[in-house]
């Protein structure tokens, strides 16, 4: 089962010196039927205006992960665990368990900057906290879905819950299968382009949530850069959870 979720349909946030959008239930936002999928809690599509700085915020017991769409990514936080900033096609993952201070940059003073959050709810509750980041490249994802984080660690970033993350840079005509589990879901999000899931439309802005099915078929139709997010849709909850 497939559900497409338009561009126009997603919330939209202009805070001047960013702009966003919310996939889900997200600060004082609330969307009922669409509060979280499986173990994802948060999708947000955010842009930075050079130089903008989010200011450093805490949060626990979440698996907080940033996909660099353009631009470079600076990230700080309190445990000294984030070398470098980041550029797009980068991933990073805060493991924020037992507590932690972070904030999101845009490391140009010149360029404007966009990433994707995703926070994930963790498999156990008040982990330690730490931050894992890799690089790579356009050549890396072109016409396959590029495995970048996941529950085994090793060539990807680890997450500490049974999920994982894929992006893709497709060339027009290119076909690529997602499989699924049982009790799993997938969300699926076209940052850029056309492409079909399975025989269902979907453009530039375009996300969609599939579930019950043992596979995903993505053709696209022009060049296209996309984002899949694979989760239990069963899972145990621990710990305490805020947003």
């Amino acid at each position: 089962m497939i559900t497409i979720r338009h561009d126009k349909e997603i919330h939209d946030v202009d805070g001047e010196w960013f702009r966003a959008r919310w996939h889900f239930s997200f600060d004082n936002y609330r969307d009922p039927e669409n509060d979280d999928f499986g173990a994802m809690r948060v999708f947000n599509d955010d842009r930075l205006i050079p130089g903008a700085i989010w200011p450093l915020h805490p949060h626990k017991d979440i698996e907080g992960l940033t996909y660099v769409v353009e631009g470079t990514f600076r990230h700080e936080d309190d445990i000294g665990g984030a070398p470098g900033p980041l550029l797009a096609g980068s991933v990073q993952r805060m493991t924020l368990g037992s507590g932690a201070w972070h904030s999101e940059q845009n490391a140009s003073q010149t360029e404007p900057m966009r990433f994707i959050q995703i926070w994930i709810l963790p498999d156990t509750a008040g982990l330690p906290p730490g931050v894992e980041q890799r690089s790579f490249t356009r050549e890396d994802r072109t016409n396959q879905l590029l495995r970048v984080i996941g529950p085994e660690g090793g060539t990807v970033v680890k997450v500490h819950q049974d999920a994982s993350v894929h992006v893709a840079s497709l060339e027009p005509g290119i076909e690529v299968v997602h499989r699924l589990g049982p009790e799993r879901g997938a969300y699926v999000y076209l940052i850029e382009g056309a492409a079909t899931f399975d025989d269902r439309d979907a453009s530039t802005g375009d996300a969609a949530k599939v579930l019950e099915q043992e596979q995903l078929r993505i053709r696209a139709g022009e060049p296209s850069e996309l984002i899949l997010v694979d989760v239990p849709m069963r899972f145990e909850r621990v710990g305490v959870w805020r947003r």
